[in-house]
């Protein structure tokens, strides 16, 4: 069985012990994994993202994933602009709770099952909330899910119709996830946490394997991926690395990783060389799904960016709105946060366009829906 390793220190941890980060206070990751992947073991009669069932890190007699699995995964990869072809989204809110949470909920939750776990808690502004209570409930797994004040009414609805118990903390973001960590402390659930828990990595880097398998191995030059806790980041980092150590890709593509401009720890540390991250204070932003002042795994987070020759750049906030209107225009309805990803991405591409070279993929993560 897979293990738990700290990235800082190097402990190996048992997943079926309700530890969720090391007695040195040390981020999680997974032991590595043997396995050996190429097109030909794609599961091609099944439609979801577990058909990269090999890269994935269950237990080969497992299948209850069949019974949990709502076929997420395989989303569009479509040109935005008909006289841009080299610009490419992937619609990542094409997904059963409608966010690319999915991914990594579907994998987390399928291993706790597992794993024979009863109980799960999780912290979440809200599209992970509604992911792990979803593939929770399917699992028939109890589920607690912690949300900030002023979280959407609609997706604390869409969080309890699945069943999942939800408390509503008074305060920020990250007094919201003390309130999750203590609860799991007093081992009253196993953290699914979508920060710490490293099987919610292994979910999203299937948006790598996707981008492989839908392109036909012609890996855009830059993907384009917002940044808060980095739950999409990293995984399309690992599922990459993955394709690339296999032979199966050339190169990595190039990370350019969104901040929000009110909440920007990450860029701050990346623009200052340091290869650590200090919290700031989130002075604002209406991209709610990428402000993480104090983000667990920035270190992470900065040596992924900076192994692809990669850049974090900023969204400006006084054209969020007037983006999220723009791909509205061209169809697709999505939450602040997208809109964010895309206002950041425009302005850097306007005053760096001889230093662009070849495709972009940019995610869209969130429908608007949840938002309004």
């Amino acid at each position: 069985m897979v293990k738990y390793k700290c990235s800082h220190c190097g402990k190996i941890y048992d997943p079926k012990t309700l530890v969720f980060r090391c007695d040195c206070g040390g981020m999680l990751d997974l032991e590595k994994f043997d396995f050996t992947f190429s097109k030909k073991d794609i599961l091609k009669n099944e439609w979801s993202l577990f058909r990269y069932l090999k890269a994935l890190p269950f237990d080969r007699k497992f299948n209850l994933w069949k019974d949990i699995t709502m076929g997420e995964g395989l989303t569009p990869i479509v040109t935005l602009e008909k006289d841009n072809p080299n610009l490419l989204v992937k619609v990542d809110y094409a997904m059963p709770t409608l966010s690319f949470k999915d991914r990594g909920a579907a994998v987390l939750i399928s291993k706790v099952k597992e794993l024979g776990i009863k109980k799960v808690i999780q912290d979440s502004s809200g599209n992970a909330g509604n992911s792990i209570a979803a593939y929770a409930s399917r699992a028939g797994i109890d589920c607690d899910i912690y949300v900030p004040e002023g979280t959407s009414l609609k997706k604390i609805k869409q969080i309890s119709s699945h069943g999942a118990k939800v408390y509503v903390v008074k305060g920020t973001r990250e007094d919201t996830a003390k309130a999750a960590l203590k609860a799991a402390e007093n081992k009253e659930g196993f953290y699914a946490s979508h920060v710490y828990n490293p099987f919610f990595y292994q979910g999203t880097k299937t948006y790598a394997y996707e981008i492989y398998e839908q392109l036909n191995g012609k890996i855009p030059e830059n993907v384009v991926i917002p940044v808060g806790n980095g739950t999409l980041l990293l995984g399309c980092y690992y599922g990459f690395k993955e394709l690339f150590d296999l032979k199966l890709i050339e190169k990595m593509p190039k990370i350019i990783a969104v901040q929000a401009k009110g909440c920007a720890p990450i860029y701050k540390a990346f623009k200052e060389g340091k290869d650590f991250v200090d919290e700031v204070i989130n002075t604002g932003t209406s991209a709610d799904g990428i402000a993480i002042a104090n983000p667990m795994r920035g270190k992470q987070i900065l040596e992924a960016v900076r192994k692809t020759d990669g850049e974090i750049i900023i969204a400006p906030e006084n054209k969020i709105e007037e983006t999220r209107k723009y791909l509205a225009e061209k169809g697709f309805y999505v939450e602040p946060t997208t809109a964010a990803t895309f206002a950041g991405f425009f302005k850097y591409y306007n005053e760096n366009k001889s230093s662009i070279k070849g495709k972009i993929i940019i995610p869209l993560c969130g429908a608007g829906l949840k938002k309004d």
